[in-house]
Parts: C-alpha cells; structure tokens; sequence
C-alpha cells in the first residue's frame, strides 16, 4: 500500500462502497497526479459478496462516467440492458395488470434505458480499477476529524482512525452511508424521516427468458419491481410496511416465491428463490450543506431517496461527477483541492437536483402507496396521459439519466 497517499496533500474518501470507490477514481483521474487518493473502510477487508442480492439501475450518464473511470468494460458483460420498463398500478391479487405507462417502445430511446448489474459485480470492478490506478485501499474505519487548530485547516485536516492512528488530508470526502459519523462530527444537520416502510431485495429466477423488460407494479403497500438480470434471473425490489417486510424477509423459500407469484403474476413462468432475501428500511433525508472545512458529502451522506425509480446510487454518481470537475477545475487553476471556491461550486451544482429529486420520489410515493380510489383513478388518468405523450416520455428519460441541462464532464463520457 502506498505510503504517499497519506500526507498533507493527499485526498481520503471515508467509505468504500460503490460511490465512495467511484468517487476515489474521479478525483484519481482528475488529480491524482498532484493529490494521491485513498479510500478508508472497515469493509474493503470483506469480499464483496455482502452486496449480492441487491442490484442497482445504472442510467445513461453514470454508464458513461464508468466507462471513462475504466469500470464499465470490467462489468460490461455482467450488465443487462433494459429494453423497455412498464408501469402498472394495481392490487396484488389482480389476475390481469395492464401497463398503464411504457419507456423504449419504438423510437422512443437512441439505446437501452438502463442497465441492471449486481451490487457485488459493481463493487468488485471498481476495487479492481481503483488498485491499478495506484489508488490506496486500506481497511480502518474514519471515527473523526481533528478541526481544533484553524491554523492547521488552512493547510490540510487530521483525520482520526478507528485502531487509534491517524492520517493529513488536504480533502477528505465523506462517502460513509446514511448515518455518516463524518456528517455528525462536522455539525451539519439532517433533515428528513423514515417511511415506515422497508425494502426487500432478492434475486429471483425464472423459466422464461424476460427479453430486457423491467416491470414496475405500484402496489398499495409499496412499489414491486422485476428488473431484468442477464440470464433467465431478475432482481426484485418489495417495498412493504416495515413489520410486514421483516416477516416476509424470513419465510422460507417456498414461501417467498408464492407472494412473489402474487404481486408478480405467471409471465415468466416457474419462479425460482436464488438467494436470501434481505429487508433494509426506507427513508427520505438531505443534508443541510453539503461541504464543511476541507470535507464534502457525496451519495447516502448528502442525501437518500426513495428507491422506486432506482436513482439513489445515480444521483450518488451525480455527486461524484460534480466533485471531480469542481476539484479539478480548481485544481487546474493551481489552487488548492479544497479551495472554498471549489467546494461552493459543488454545493451549488448539487443542491437543485438532489432537492428535486427526492421530492419528486417522496411525493411518488406518498401518491402511489394507498389505495384510495378517486386518488387511484386521477393518477392512472395522469400516467396514462404521460404515455400518450412521446416528448414529455423522452424528456423523463433524460431526466432519469441525468443528461438534461449542463451535466459535469464526466456524465457526458468526458475527462473531468
């Protein structure tokens, strides 16, 4: 491990979990010449086995950003195209569920509108390309940072380890999950609350091939999606009240595929239970800001959302695009990483749609997980307004992948 990437100049990004390693690669790419990068977690000593079962949507823009941080030709094959996605709102024991809204029906996509890859595929690529950019990974949890000598934070920060020891840092970048210690130390608050609600991921197979289509029922307890894998297998994402997805997380098997069959239907044909479903709950939450001296919040430390589309870890790679181009940019100009000029600039490209975001996810829900009739026939009016309107459609998918406006460099498949 190198010990150059730990001094005064050095970058350190708290968290190795697919935003914090994307994140080290970016300001690798970006400055890693003049600012070695290292990433710190307790995690990175696990095999990355612990994210399967869980599955994440990647869209356009953050296919783009891998391929040029040299991920996406290491997933490529493991990645599935969705074709198409069609939207229902239904019950759970209808017997027929007819689409109310479809994405990537003839003419309406230039290319897939996603891709589907595993968590642990995910993971362990970007571990791969982190090491061979000569990026340190080292397995020690961030437990704080030092700020008691201003005249120390002029020049860089010292950052506390967990086994006692500790590192300088020019910027250090808080990719450390929802609960983020780093967010706490620094005082910045959090606004937000739980929805009662978890979501219970599994990978599902099935006896009919599912041909790149992702189906999305919203259901009154929540949303239940299948999004396609390569191979006759499909993740799942079933969200329910709290108490009942725990029940429903440890059933056995047989169990589990029948209220699968239930929410799902027979289109696949026989389903099959291909690992342990696991339920993790939902919340809705932004940070008040999301820079301190020398640190930036990026992904699940800056903000969570709701996971009905799949945009929590693309908004996450939305962060980390902004980040690098601001550092960068900074950077070029031969001022510090953490210049206050650089860090405003990424306030200032995150905070409109990360906000936007999450309100619009927030409100989805709350207008999807009910069953009260006039509601339900005034949304399905709307949806299927939606789908009779091909401009309004192309504009979602962009939104979705994050292509509208000025994207950072890196979404648009461009250094940072």
């Amino acid at each position: 491990m190198a010990e150059t990437a730990f001094h005064g100049r050095a970058i350190v990004v708290a968290g190795g979990g697919a935003a914090g390693l994307a994140a080290a690669l970016a300001l690798g790419r970006a400055v890693g010449g003049r600012h070695p990068v290292a990433v710190l977690d307790p995690a990175l000593a696990r095999d990355p086995a612990h994210e399967a079962g869980r599955a994440y949507a990647l869209a356009g823009g953050s296919q783009r950003m891998l391929a040029v941080l040299g991920v996406w030709d290491r997933i490529a094959d493991s990645a599935q195209p969705v074709a198409r996605m069609r939207i229902t709102d239904s019950r759970a024991g209808d017997a027929v569920r007819q689409p109310l809204l479809t994405f990537g029906e003839a003419g309406e996509a230039e290319g897939p509108l996603a891709w589907i890859v595993e968590g642990d595929v995910l993971v362990e690529a970007l571990r791969q390309a982190s090491r061979e950019a000569g990026i340190a990974l080292e397995p020690v949890a961030v437990k704080a940072l030092d700020t008691a000598s201003r005249h120390d934070l002029a020049h860089r920060v010292r950052v506390k380890l967990a086994d006692g020891g500790d590192r300088e840092a020019a910027l250090v970048v808080a990719a450390d999950g929802k609960n983020s210690p780093l967010r706490r130390a620094a005082g910045i608050s959090w606004i937000g609350r739980p929805y009662g609600q978890a979501g219970i991921v599994a990978t599902i197979g099935h006896e009919r091939p599912h041909e790149g289509v992702a189906v999305q029922h919203f259901l009154p307890a929540g949303t239940f999606a299948m999004l396609p894998l390569t191979g006759n297998r499909s993740s799942i994402v079933w969200v329910e009240q709290e108490e009942e997805a725990r029940l429903f997380a440890a059933l056995d098997a047989e169990d589990v595929v029948r209220e699968v069959e239930r929410r799902f239907g027979a289109s696949l044909g026989r389903l099959e239970l291909l690992d342990k479903p696991r339920a993790f709950p939902l919340a809705v939450g932004i940070a008040r800001r999301f820079t301190g001296e020398r640190l930036t919040l990026v992904g699940d430390a800056a903000h969570v959302v709701h996971p009905l589309a799949g945009l929590g870890l693309n908004v996450g790679l939305r962060d980390v695009a902004a980040l690098a181009e601001a550092v960068a940019d900074a950077v070029r100009l031969g001022l510090d990483p953490a210049h206050p000029d650089a860090l405003e600039a990424y306030e200032r490209a995150r905070r409109f749609d990360v906000v936007s975001t999450g309100l619009a996810m927030d409100g989805m829900n709350r207008l999807f997980s009910n069953d009260i009739l006039p509601l339900r026939l005034a949304r399905d009016l709307g949806l299927g307004v939606v789908d009779r309107w091909p401009g309004l459609k192309r504009l979602l998918a962009r939104e979705a992948g994050g292509l509208t406006g000025r994207p950072p460099r890196l979404l648009r498949g461009e250094a940072p």
